[in-house]
Parts: C-alpha cells; sequence; structure tokens
C-alpha cells in the first residue's frame, strides 16, 4: 500500500500537468532561439507571427592574455537587410535592428576552454529574436528571484569567466565560463524566492523520479530545482536555508519563498544565489537560457528604477597594461544620461562613456562609475579589475566580497548589517569606510581560509545619520602589500 505522502506527491504532479497543459499556449515563451554558423542564413517566424530573415556575416572572439579567457565575442549580422554588431552575452541585452530585437548569448569559443555541456551549442552562435517593442519574457509570469536592489554586489552574470573565489588566475588555460547568473548578497539575510509559477521537482538530494533521468536536475544539498508552464528548468544554488515547506512535487506560485542565500556547496566561499535556466536547445540538447535579460527586464518593471548604472563586467589584465572601461550599458527610463564619471582607486578621475585606464601594480581595484541624468538623478556601479604580476605569475593576486544588508527601503538611523570576505590571503584585516566622515572599522574575515566555515564573513554593523548617496569602500592588502579593493553603494532615503 502506497504511503499518503507518496499519493499527496502524485496529486501535486498531475495537478501541474493538467495546468501546464491548459496553459500551454499562454506560456509559450516570447523567444525564438536559432543556432547558427557563419555565412548561414535562416527564415524564423517570431511569437506573433512575423518573420526575420538572418544571417550570420561575422565572428570575432577576443580573449585576454592572462589566463586566456574568451573577454568579448562580436557578431556581425544581418536581419531583414540590416546590420548590426552585437556582444555576445556579458550584461549586453538584446538591441533592436531590421524590425526586431536580437542578442546572441554565446558563440564557439566559449566551449574550447570551457564546458560545451553548459550550453549545448554545436555551431558558431545562439541567437535570439523577438519582435520589437516586445517585452522580453510574458509580463506577470516572472518576478526577480531576490528581495534585495539590483547590483546591490559583486556578479557574475551569462558568460563571464568565473572571478570574485579568484578563477581569473595567471596561465588558467581550462576556464569556468559562468552559464548561470551569480547575484551576490549577504550570507543568512537575502530571501531567495521562486521566479515563475512551478512545480518544485528536486530539493536537495530529493528529486521526482520522472525528473531523474535526460533532464538537467543536478540535486545537491544546498539546491533547489523548479519546473515552469514553458517547460524550463530552473536551479537555485549555494542556499544557506531552504524552506521546510517545499517538498518534491509541490506546485508553488511566483514570490514564494525558496529559502535564504548563502555559500553552501561549490559556491568558492563567496555569498551569493547562483540562479541558472536550463531549456532545451536547437541542438536538442538541455542548455542555459541565458536569463540576464529577464532579470533585467522584471526588475525594471517590477522595482521602476529611473537610473541603473552598468560598469561590469570584470577584467583581468597584467600589470602595466590598460584597460578600457564601458559605461555604455548603463540606462535611463527616458534615455536621459547626461554624464557619466569615473574615480579611480587612485584618487584620479575622468569623464565619458569610455575611458583607458593604466594599471602598473598588481591588486584587485574597484573604480567608481557615476552616471547622472538631466534631471539630476544619479546611480552608481563599479568596474572590477584584477591585475596580476608579470614577476609573480603563479600567485594569486587577492580579491574580497563586500555586501550588506538590508539594500532597500533605509532610513536614517537604521541598522544596517556589513559582511566582508577577502580572497587568497589569510594575512591583513579588512578596514571600512562607510563614507560618511565616521571612523573607520577594522575587521579580519578568515581569508576563505575553509570555504564553507559558517563565520567565515566577518561582520560589523553601521548607522547613517543623513539621507543620501554613500560609497562604502572596504580594503586588505596580503603580505606583499597587495590590495584587494571593494566599494558598495548605500542609498538611505529621506524620512
Amino acid at each position: 500500500m502506497k504511503s499518503n505522502a507518496y499519493i499527496l506527491l502524485v496529486f501535486f504532479a498531475l495537478n501541474f500537468h493538467i495546468v501546464a497543459q491548459g496553459q500551454s499556449d499562454q506560456l509559450r515563451p516570447l523567444v525564438r532561439v536559432v543556432d547558427l554558423n557563419v555565412e548561414e542564413t535562416v527564415d524564423l517566424k517570431l511569437c506573433d507571427g512575423s518573420q526575420a530573415l538572418v544571417k550570420v556575416l561575422k565572428l570575432k572572439e577576443t580573449r585576454d592574455d592572462v589566463c586566456f579567457a574568451v573577454r568579448r565575442a562580436e557578431v556581425i549580422v544581418e536581419v531583414n537587410g540590416e546590420q548590426a554588431t552585437l556582444v555576445s552575452a556579458t550584461y549586453n541585452l538584446p538591441t533592436t535592428v531590421g524590425g526586431v530585437q536580437i542578442d546572441c548569448s554565446i558563440t564557439k569559443g566559449y566551449n574550447s576552454n570551457g564546458r560545451a555541456s553548459s550550453w549545448g551549442l554545436e555551431k558558431d552562435v545562439r541567437l535570439r529574436l523577438w519582435p520589437a517593442g516586445s517585452p522580453l519574457i510574458k509580463p506577470g509570469t516572472f518576478t526577480y528571484p531576490v528581495k534585495q536592489k539590483w547590483f546591490a554586489t559583486d556578479t557574475q552574470m551569462a558568460n563571464v569567466p568565473v572571478f570574485v573565489d579568484g578563477g581569473d588566475q595567471p596561465g588558467e588555460r581550462s576556464v569556468y565560463y559562468h552559464s548561470g547568473l551569480d547575484i551576490g548578497g549577504s550570507e543568512g539575510l537575502v530571501e531567495v524566492i521562486a521566479a515563475t509559477d512551478g512545480m518544485v521537482v528536486s530539493v536537495g538530494d530529493l528529486v521526482l523520479e520522472e525528473h531523474k533521468q535526460n533532464t538537467p536536475v543536478s540535486p545537491r544539498y544546498d539546491v533547489v530545482y523548479l519546473i515552469d508552464h514553458r517547460g524550463w528548468y530552473y536551479r537555485y544554488s549555494h542556499l544557506k536555508e531552504i524552506g521546510k515547506n517545499l517538498l518534491p512535487g509541490r506546485v508553488i506560485e511566483q514570490g514564494d519563498r525558496i529559502g535564504l542565500l548563502g555559500k553552501e556547496g561549490g559556491s568558492g566561499g563567496w555569498s551569493h544565489l547562483h540562479f541558472e535556466i536550463k531549456s532545451r536547445q536547437p541542438s536538442g540538447q538541455w542548455g542555459t537560457q541565458e536569463g540576464y535579460a529577464f532579470l533585467w527586464n522584471t526588475y525594471v518593471e517590477q522595482y521602476q528604477p529611473e537610473l541603473i548604472a552598468v560598469a561590469r563586467p570584470h577584467h583581468s589584465i597584467w600589470a602595466g597594461d590598460s584597460v578600457s572601461l564601458d559605461a555604455s550599458k548603463s540606462w535611463g527610463r527616458s534615455q536621459n544620461i547626461a554624464k557619466y564619471e569615473w574615480t579611480f582607486h587612485d584618487g584620479s578621475t575622468a569623464t565619458g562613456v569610455s575611458v583607458e585606464k593604466a594599471y602598473n601594480k598588481p591588486g584587485r581595484y574597484s573604480e567608481i562609475l557615476k552616471v547622472t541624468d538631466t534631471a539630476g538623478k544619479v546611480d552608481f556601479d563599479f568596474a572590477p579589475i584584477v591585475v596580476a604580476d608579470p614577476d609573480h605569475p603563479d600567485g594569486k593576486t587577492p580579491s574580497i566580497h563586500p555586501n550588506y544588508y538590508p539594500t532597500m527601503g533605509i532610513k536614517p538611523g537604521d541598522e544596517i548589517t556589513f559582511k566582508v570576505r577577502t580572497f587568497n590571503t589569510t594575512a591583513g584585516t579588512e578596514v571600512w569606510d562607510f563614507g560618511d566622515g565616521s571612523p573607520k572599522v577594522t575587521v579580519q574575515s578568515d581569508g576563505n581560509a575553509v570555504k564553507l566555515a559558517p563565520n567565515g564573513y566577518a561582520t560589523t554593523i553601521h548607522q547613517y545619520n543623513r539621507p543620501g548617496d554613500y560609497i562604502v569602500r572596504v580594503e586588505r592588502r596580503n603580505k606583499h602589500g597587495v590590495p584587494a579593493i571593494g566599494h558598495l553603494h548605500v542609498h538611505v532615503e529621506t524620512k
């Protein structure tokens, strides 16, 4: 005789299947995905019935000479007779050309020294298309999966190489390109929620039988998987805590609690949510459905920001080289950004959408971007730069991960929890400057000596007495004096 629990799971699974069948047309993805080789053409029908004639003309991939990672992949396409250059992922959003929206989520170079199985790409490029003016994902069916502000701390989005835990090391030719979306945050404080309605198919080591084979589900003690009405799988990883009411087979709604953000499992020791969407790709394989554009589209509609500064992704270079820092991915609701201002770690400044900066000494630097719109509103972001020492190519450059909580709705006098952890060194201490003229605060994290140590981050509390925008800086140096610098932007509202 089968147990009541088993019968309950079967009921939930059947219920979800019936609901999914009834909503299959409503939740058919708006995006159309196609894999093409250079010089290949396809005539594609979009979600609104319109046609797009697409041809790939050229692919150019540029690697750094530190760890030989692809840092920029440019694809020249022709859409309905109009040409455009797309930059593959790395915080780039779809662009409108030939009457459609189009992006390039991955190119073949990422397979050559990465993990081809992540993407399921067998041709030169993967393109995604939507009608011009269309939302990227059906409104009302998707929610930002963490309760914190956009870019609250470090991120690794789309196909950028691993960075925060020291993955960008000199001479490493096997690179972990991040296929999912890493959203950094404060361990044990940030709530993780369901991005979509869906059925729980895996919680920890428990997996529904029908999702064990020929699916992207890879169970682990800190991981939850959902499947939605589109047939897409959603992975939530590194959770410090999983909601006790989550069971395989349970149907949940978007916004329902998944758990708390953490650094469990294969996190590398930095606290973040690994959020990844898997779907069937044109190759027939399961592969990542690049989700940065969906998060962006949803966050902008959900929280209605007026301005978002974007200085990412991070860079890796040798000491003595220079970097081109780019703010062109910044966004204003009325497309009204008036100023782009950069403040560098050495006190120098520059203005402009794109600026060049040379780095003569090794370290992990964090350069400040300030954007201002015509109404005087401001936003900030930070460009992380890892500078390796050519005289000691086997040495690891220290890195750092600061974060804070809460990140939204802060009022004067509110207590804010600041956490920090340094990587690749156990020497020295972290020194906080909270940007309000208060005395500096010194703490000491464990230097990531034990990646999953519960108290690996050092914690301090700070309050702001006045509303405003504060740039917080934290720094730690290794035994050779090489710095790791991080920044945070804290907005304190008026009462």
